[in-house]
């Protein structure tokens, strides 16, 4: 099975574009094109299971499209998201925000999906995909070094708490890399497909290794790679693994 991982920044692209009229405007303006040479680069690649970070789910940056699901039908896959932010958060009710998504699209039999929220941070979510052999955990941590520590803690018992194999990938924000996530990695007993500690961030320049997929026992990864495409301020990371 092919796992394909990509924060792909609501598709507002990169460069000078993003930064025109003035420093940022491209988090206003969207990015059609971006949006259409994402969905091709993702399409080259065949993944059975490909997980979004920063989706616009239809707000007036992406033309009312919603990204995920434009995606997902161009590639013949099904999906799932869900807001980022906690139920009672101020986030949920402002413009352009409260559209801001993570997803997975996947191309096996689901079994089932649930959303979890952390007590920390402002970026809550976690979507636990279920598939027949494994259960992929979707994340984006947070900025702030200690609550990324205590969401953590909250990831770590749910993958202990699954009965199937895991794989937990996402944006996980550790501006040190591996060294943030060890003592959480040997405590969940999980590893890195990433094994020689690659960067992903920023793609035009990687020096941070921010981008994970972790595994877990009764997983073999059979290749890793990370792309040079960069139509994101991060890289995307591509893993292949067998059940067994």
């Amino acid at each position: 099975m092919r796992l394909l991982l990509y924060n792909i920044r609501y598709a507002v692209g990169v460069g000078t574009k993003f930064n025109l009229p003035v420093p940022g405007a491209g988090y206003i303006k969207g990015s059609p094109e971006t949006l259409k040479r994402i969905t091709e680069f993702i399409k080259s690649e065949d993944p059975d299971i490909v997980g979004l970070v920063e989706v616009d789910s239809g707000s007036i940056r992406s033309r009312l499209i919603n990204q995920a699901e434009q995606i997902a039908k161009a590639i013949g896959h099904y999906s799932v998201y869900q807001c980022k932010y906690g139920e009672e958060s101020i986030q949920k009710s402002l413009p352009i925000i409260r559209k801001q998504v993570n997803a997975f699209l996947a191309a096996p039999r689901v079994h089932g999906e649930r959303f979890h929220y952390m007590d920390t941070g402002v970026k809550r979510l976690i979507i636990e995909l279920e598939l027949e052999e494994v259960a992929v955990f979707l994340v984006h941590l947070s900025l702030k070094y200690r609550h990324r520590h205590y969401q953590l803690r909250h990831l770590h018992d749910l993958v202990r708490g699954c009965p199937k194999p895991v794989i937990v990938a996402g944006d996980f924000n550790t501006f040190w890399g591996e060294h943030e996530i060890y003592l959480f990695m040997q405590a969940a007993r999980l590893r890195s497909a990433n094994v020689e500690s690659l960067p992903s961030y920023p793609s035009r320049a990687p020096r941070k290794e921010l981008d994970f997929i972790l595994y877990s026992e009764g997983i073999e990864v059979t290749d890793f790679r990370i792309p040079n495409v960069r139509l994101s301020d991060h890289l995307p990371l591509i893993c292949d693994f067998e059940i067994g």
